[in-house]
């Protein structure tokens, strides 16, 4: 792996740790940040051995998004941005199709492209002090980030539509009543919180988890008879491996399974 300069890496056997770590820019995302989350989402992807990947924030932000200065620094700001959504769209389109669960701590103030990166993990656990924005019209741009995608399937298009166009901030607790988040827990408990869960898993089946990461992206995209042949040929492979045999085994047996 590199060192990087603008994330925090941390592998150790089935869980990678990433940490957006520009606190003193609130996390906003320049070009470096970007090439390095792609970078560490790619490794966190190739690498069968992790099954579990922890993104959250150093300081008071999760992410401001786009860093704006930085825009407004380039000579072409058209070009700038191209390439840095371009980066982040890696990253983000990794994190969603690797096999291993991303697990979001969202420890602060999540905005623009920070505010699309939290909410594409696959459990998303939330500070009692985090926020929620889209923030793009504000700057006269739209969104990026997935949050396009992810939103109207998590929310639906007209509290979709509210949060773009109004810029409504959501405080942690609306987030999750809204659907956007999993759970929301006291500032001071996040980082246990998020740990826990990140053992669990990793002591659980990689594959089934990924199976269930995979039906549910394309679920919209098939017919009904088209999904249930997706899901009739990921459950026969899951019976076939070493996880389904332990499973099966296990819970005949009456016992705690041992994953593989």
């Amino acid at each position: 792996m590199s060192t990087y300069a603008n994330i925090l890496f941390e592998h150790e056997g089935p869980i990678a740790r990433i940490t957006l770590n520009r606190p003193t820019a609130a996390n906003g995302i320049d070009q470096a940040l970007a090439d390095e989350l792609a970078q560490a989402a790619a490794y966190c992807s190739d690498d069968p051995a992790i099954k579990v990947v922890v993104l959250t924030g150093a300081g008071r932000f999760f992410s401001a998004g786009g860093d704006v200065r930085a825009m407004a620094d380039s000579q072409d700001t058209g070009a700038f941005i191209d390439k840095l959504a371009g980066t982040l769209h890696h990253a983000v389109s990794a994190f969603a199709r690797m096999d291993a669960l991303l697990i979001v701590g969202v420890n602060g103030t999540a905005a623009g492209a920070g505010f699309s990166l939290a909410v594409s993990g696959d459990l998303v656990v939330a500070s009692e002090s985090a926020s929620f924005t889209m923030a793009y019209t504000k700057v006269g741009l739209s969104p990026d980030g997935g949050a396009s995608y992810y939103l109207p399937r998590l929310i639906g298009l007209r509290r979709t539509q509210e949060l773009m166009l109004t810029n409504r901030t959501l405080t942690a607790s609306e987030a999750l009543d809204w659907g956007l988040l999993h759970r929301v827990v006291p500032a001071d408990e996040l980082t246990a919180t998020v740990e826990e869960l990140a053992q669990e898993f990793a002591n659980g089946p990689k594959q089934s988890n990924a199976n269930v990461k995979k039906l549910l992206l394309v679920s919209s995209q098939h017919t009904l008879e088209e999904q249930l042949g997706t899901e009739a040929t990921f459950i026969t492979h899951a019976a076939e491996s070493a996880d389904g045999a332990e499973g099966i085994a296990a819970f005949v047996g009456k016992r705690a399974p041992k994953f593989s």
